[in-house]
């Protein structure tokens, strides 16, 4: 089943999300954590107005395959085989870029061959599905940090490689794992440098995926912005691609 609720972006609100890009945006991070932390660079710690290093974006759809109350964990693989991704994500207030202590970063994406957990078929694939693989979310810790472990996502009929990404506040975490209740305050998507997808989409398992790759300029959601659309910065996790990468973004939030 193509994700068609995804073939025409439509905001799910008034809501503005606010991306601080590039090194000016990891120094605001780590300044605001820790104000007496030397600047890895002088020129990073120059203050600047907010307006000259934040920009800010839309929310994005979130798709036909979100699953409401998911586990809170950090590595939300499931044994599923694929690349290895790391996700450093930063939640910042948007009004000041001061970390978002406490709120529940969320994540959910499909698998290497295109199937999202709860709606296996969708991308003409057979497996055993539970509802919850790759699908996830992690706490951010006193300087905003969110790190989780996953897999390099596939991809299915219309859509370009990515990731769902949700931040709520106020939620409950249950006894049995799960999150209920709280505030959303931003839903989006993550996206990739289409140069290290044509890269992972060789190695296995991910040949095995036989629908036809939509490229990231060809995405009906990705505008082209760059980080403040999304677009993660990776770092190779060793000298091939099979060792995996880190994606890392800082995201702003209106808490208002």
């Amino acid at each position: 089943m193509t994700d068609t609720s995804e073939a025409t972006p439509t905001p799910v609100g008034r809501r503005t999300v606010l991306i601080a890009t590039g090194a000016t945006a990891a120094a605001l991070a780590v300044t605001a954590a820790a104000p007496h932390a030397p600047a890895a660079d002088p020129a990073d710690a120059t203050p600047v107005a907010a307006a000259a290093v934040c920009t800010l974006t839309k929310e994005m759809t979130e798709g036909p395959y979100y699953l409401a109350g998911q586990y809170v964990r950090a590595d939300v693989t499931e044994g599923k085989t694929g690349i290895p991704l790391k996700l450093n994500l930063t939640v910042v207030d948007d009004a000041t870029c001061a970390p978002l202590s406490g709120a529940l970063v969320e994540i959910w994406h499909c698998d290497a061959l295109g199937e999202y957990s709860g709606f296996v078929g969708s991308n003409g694939h057979s497996e055993p599905d539970d509802g919850t693989f790759l699908r996830g979310a992690v706490l951010t810790s006193s300087s905003g940090a969110a790190s989780l472990t996953s897999v390099y996502p596939g991809w299915y009929r219309g859509r370009c490689v990515h990731i769902h990404v949700k931040v709520h506040t106020g939620v409950t975490v249950t006894a049995d794992g799960h999150f209920t209740g709280g505030r959303e305050l931003h839903t989006g998507q993550l996206f990739f440098d289409e140069t290290i997808t044509a890269k992972v989409a060789a190695v296995s398992p991910y040949p095995a995926n036989t629908v036809p790759r939509t490229t990231l300029a060809q995405d009906s959601i990705y505008d082209g912005g760059g980080a403040k659309s999304g677009l993660l910065t990776l770092t190779a996790l060793g000298s091939t691609t099979s060792a995996g990468y880190t994606g890392t973004l800082t995201l702003g939030v209106d808490q208002g």
